[in-house]
């Protein structure tokens, strides 16, 4: 497994991430199984979030023998101080462990997200709480919105974004070249997500019943296109990359991530990612609408 440095957190971790909702809907034995292959293969860093259904009780218990090893982040989607903390404090209980080693701002999209987080009463008061508390190490968000990104970025200095790094958008607007240009100024650490899927998904699709816990078509049985992919992301910055929602996806990650993070994105790549990111289904269909 090749690893990279997080930004300023100093953390080198896996170039392929474990997205706790892989565990949603899982038996224990299940979680179990996946979490151990992840670590078998060098994977040591997770990530989870309370709005993952039930995949922090999954992963707890399936993880608690590894904790010592890993980096766990966590999320919150509360705004509210009273309720981020009530959250914080029920995600350490069900992920058994008595920090997070990144805790993030979850999904902030609106300018009311920001309003309400940056508050006299605002999820921001938790976090500066917990990190003086001991319960969490790193302040970081996610995100959908490159505008808010960028705004909140100036407003405090978090040490991580987990920001959709998708190279069909990238390609054909120009998505993320600023938050690439923003992270690389402050030391941030970039953590990609919707690296590994094509568009939304359509009602016509197929396989859409194969991943359910995929919010977007997944790329699948082109691996040209996947290492693309991932090197795109990496390009930009990316540290790690969380494949779709599927252990499926997550296996075929972690065997092929090495040759990703060895070798550039070559022309010949890059002109193949063109070519697929001016398909038609793709164009008129981003993985989400800006």
């Amino acid at each position: 497994m090749k690893y990279k440095i997080l930004g300023k957190t100093g953390y080198k971790i896996s170039c392929v991430m474990f997205g706790g909702v892989i565990l949603m809907n899982e038996s224990a034995e299940n979680s179990a199984e996946y979490v151990a292959h992840a670590i078998e293969n060098g994977v040591n860093y997770f990530d989870v979030a309370p709005s993952y259904g039930n995949a922090q009780e999954r992963l707890g218990p399936a993880l608690h023998p590894y904790r010592n090893q890993v980096y766990l982040a966590c999320k919150t989607t509360e705004r509210s101080r009273e309720g981020s903390k009530k959250e914080l404090l029920n995600s350490l209980k069900d992920l058994k462990t008595d920090h997070f080693d990144i805790y993030q701002m979850h999904s902030m999209t609106t300018q009311e997200d920001v309003d309400k987080a940056f508050s006299s009463d605002g999820v921001i008061e938790t976090m500066l709480w917990a990190k003086r508390e001991g319960l969490i190490r790193q302040i970081g968000f996610s995100t959908h919105s490159e505008d808010i990104s960028l705004k909140i970025m100036d407003m405090f200095d978090f040490a991580t974004v987990l920001f959709p790094m998708n190279w069909a958008m990238g390609l054909n607007t120009g998505w993320g070249d600023r938050i690439a240009d923003k992270v690389r100024e402050k030391g941030m650490g970039m953590l990609a997500m919707k690296t590994l899927v094509e568009r939304r998904w359509l009602s016509g699709d197929d396989n859409k019943n194969l991943y359910p816990k995929s919010w977007c078509k997944p790329i699948h049985g082109d691996n040209m296109l996947a290492a693309a992919a991932v090197k795109y992301a990496f390009g930009k910055g990316a540290a790690s990359v969380v494949p779709p929602g599927d252990f499926e996806h997550f296996r075929h990650a972690v065997k092929h991530i090495d040759s990703c993070a060895e070798v550039p994105l070559t022309d010949e790549e890059l002109t193949y990612l063109k070519t697929v990111a001016s398909r038609e289904d793709i164009r008129h269909n981003p993985v989400f609408k800006v």
